[in-house]
């Protein structure tokens, strides 16, 4: 999220909630509202050489359905699946070979948000 996103979606809530650095008690309603259509996921990333955090949420039928996640979880002979992984997994994402849920739905294209963010304003 952008600086002039978390403060136009804040709705009078500070941000941090859930645990998140920049999610806002203001936008969790709102996800929360627009989970009633269908679900929704809200994540974080941040990793810098290899090394980082995730942390994920799903909203589904107006309500917190899945999370706050923050640590991968590993089922047996399988490899850890990070919060954004089973956030995207929840909503219906699958892996395909040698990839994650996270390539598979095309987020890849979008890791940096200074590369997208100005997308499409001119």
């Amino acid at each position: 999220m952008t600086d002039e996103l978390v403060d136009a979606v804040a709705g009078g809530g500070g941000t941090e909630a859930l645990g998140f650095e920049r999610l806002s008690a203001g936008f969790e309603r709102m996800l929360a509202g627009w989970s009633v259509a269908g679900p929704v996921a809200y994540v974080e990333a941040e990793y810098f050489g290899g090394a980082g955090e995730e942390r994920a949420a799903v909203w589904a039928d107006g309500a917190l359905a899945v999370g706050p996640l923050d640590v991968p979880v590993k089922r047996w002979f399988s490899r850890p699946v990070g919060p954004v992984s089973q956030a995207l997994r929840r909503l219906g994402a699958r892996r395909g070979l040698g990839g994650d849920e996270f390539d598979a739905v095309g987020l890849g294209r979008h890791r940096w948000t200074g590369d997208w963010a100005a997308y499409g304003a001119d």
